[in-house]
């Protein structure tokens, strides 16, 4: 699948050093993009990572080689095992050398580092934390991803920001009523209605839940891609927002006056995002938009994507806008508002489970 290519302009900021969380799971990439029979890098909280695939399934190793540090992605797969392309050192899945040219004595301490991998509908997720504390009911659940249910073409971004201005941007919605006026939001209603917020202690991933409300409004820009409304219509979006940094969203909107059960001329829909730090100034982003199966073809999936694409440039550029207006003076300090509600209480989450897997003195 061709991803939009989209400019980049480098952004950093001293103010935007973050530390992260690690006992988690990160997306590094969907499943279609790692090749059937080859490389594929990409770098994960300042960590250089290649995935290949194998009999066993997906493996992914530290994309470096333990020799004189060239990146094993500059080699080449040789069935289950890579082969670096500075020395020819070949590794297998478990990132065990298994082969030295000219050197019969291979050192166990010849080795790169393997790390806790699972595919969860359509996503890949590597855990960056302590091997000993893997736990997949800490995975979200992205079911929309691959479910006959649901439709959706897959999308992934880049940014050049730090990933918690991402978190931000997606725990305020208020932002659709300005920054998305004529792609998703359509209306000032929505950032003028009360967000309800709610903790998420588990069991599963940790985070908040966001429910928002939003009566008698006109149907968006991006509704009228594939519904056309001629009277007012109630919307509502319900999203749980979870560690490390996923989306995880139930939204849509149904004409005034339907009841609430009442899906026969409603949108619904549903939405997987998550954003993943590359380095601590850029960050990757994969997202979706499903509609249901029985609702739509692959045409109306299509304007789907179309119009989310559209609407995530507008909030990429106001992100990286953002980011440079704080480079200039990191120093400068932000006034809270209402509506940071809800991104303020997932920075201290955030920072409450930093702290706990800080060493203790």
């Amino acid at each position: 699948m061709n991803f939009p290519t989209i400019s980049r302009p480098q952004i950093q900021s001293a103010a935007l050093n973050q530390q992260f969380v690690r006992n988690c799971w990160y997306v590094i990439a969907w499943d279609h993009e790692i090749p059937a029979d080859g490389l594929f890098a990409r770098t994960v909280l300042n960590e250089p990572i290649i995935l290949f695939r194998t009999a066993q399934g997906i493996t992914a190793l530290e994309d470096r080689c333990c020799h004189r540090l060239a990146p094993l992605s500059k080699g080449r797969k040789e069935g289950d095992a890579v082969r670096c392309g500075y020395h020819g050192l070949k590794f297998d899945g478990a990132g065990q050398c298994i082969e030295i040219p000219g050197q019969a004595n291979i050192p166990a301490t010849a080795r790169v580092r393997k790390y806790p991998l699972v595919v969860r509908n359509k996503w890949v997720f590597v855990w960056m934390g302590d091997v000993d504390k893997v736990d997949e009911s800490l995975l979200p659940d992205n079911y929309s991803c691959d479910s006959p249910e649901w439709r959706n073409i897959p999308g992934y971004l880049h940014y050049d920001t730090n990933q918690m201005l991402i978190c931000d941007n997606l725990l305020d919605f208020s932002h659709l009523s300005y920054t998305h006026e004529k792609t998703l939001g359509g209306s000032p209603a929505i950032a003028q209605s009360k967000a309800r917020i709610e903790r998420l202690d588990g069991p599963g991933p940790r985070g908040i839940r966001v429910s928002r409300e939003v009566p008698d409004v006109p149907s968006p820009p991006f509704y009228n891609r594939f519904k056309n409304y001629t009277t007012n219509i109630n919307r509502w979006f319900v999203y749980d927002f979870v560690l490390p940094g996923t989306l995880l969203m139930q939204s849509g909107g149904r004409p005034v006056g339907a009841a609430p059960d009442d899906n026969s001329d409603a949108v619904i829909l549903h939405s997987c995002q998550t954003v993943t730090p590359e380095t601590d100034h850029s960050t990757h982003y994969f997202f979706q938009q499903s509609h249901r199966s029985d609702t739509g073809n692959a045409e109306i999936t299509q304007k789907i994507y179309d119009m989310l694409v559209l609407a995530f440039e507008e909030d990429r550029q106001m992100i990286t806008a953002q980011a440079a207006m704080i480079a200039t003076d990191p120093t400068h300090k932000m006034i809270p508002i209402a509506a940071d509600a809800a991104l303020n209480q997932f920075r201290q989450l955030v920072r409450r489970m930093v702290e706990a897997e800080q060493p203790q003195v």
